[in-house]
């Protein structure tokens, strides 16, 4: 995967970036839509480690932006309005559906540690026959606090 090239002195340590994208709510989610224009929407996700899983309704603008062409760019930030607090982490590259579609609960291991992190991050997890998953591998991730310049 790419490095940072601008921007090291604020880039997160992996570890740093790990419990940043745990811990954070929301992440945005830029897919291509018709004629290359953009469409940007608020989702929940969980973060593995390597791959960000997204959980989105199959009935949506972005599920079917996604399967016509699955590059994607996502950002999870916090921060507000103190520019010392700002801190994010921007993933690019290509999100797949993973697992049957609409998710009914047909046991799926590669969607087992989805799941689990998705329920403790947010609550119990189940399945509703309007959502699917969506696994983004990062290609690039770049990451970026703020904060690091008070030292």
């Amino acid at each position: 995967m790419p490095g940072q090239r601008r921007g090291t002195a604020i880039a997160m340590s992996d570890e740093e970036r790990d419990t940043f994208l745990r811990g954070s709510p929301v992440c945005r989610v830029a897919t291509v839509g018709p004629g290359g224009h953009p469409h940007n929407g608020a989702l929940w996700f969980a973060w593995d480690g390597s791959a960000l899983w997204l959980n989105s309704l199959v009935r949506s603008q972005r599920w079917t932006e996604v399967s016509r062409d699955g590059r994607v760019s996502v950002v999870v930030d916090d921060g507000g309005f103190d520019f010392l607090r700002l801190r994010g982490v921007e993933l690019l590259g290509r999100a797949l559906p993973v697992g049957e579609v609409p998710r009914t609960g047909e046991p799926n291991d590669e969607l087992r540690s989805p799941e689990r992190l998705f329920a403790e991050k947010y609550g119990d997890f189940r399945y509703d026959g309007r959502h699917g998953w969506l696994r983004l591998r990062p290609e690039k991730i770049v990451s970026w606090d703020f904060g690091k310049l008070r030292a």
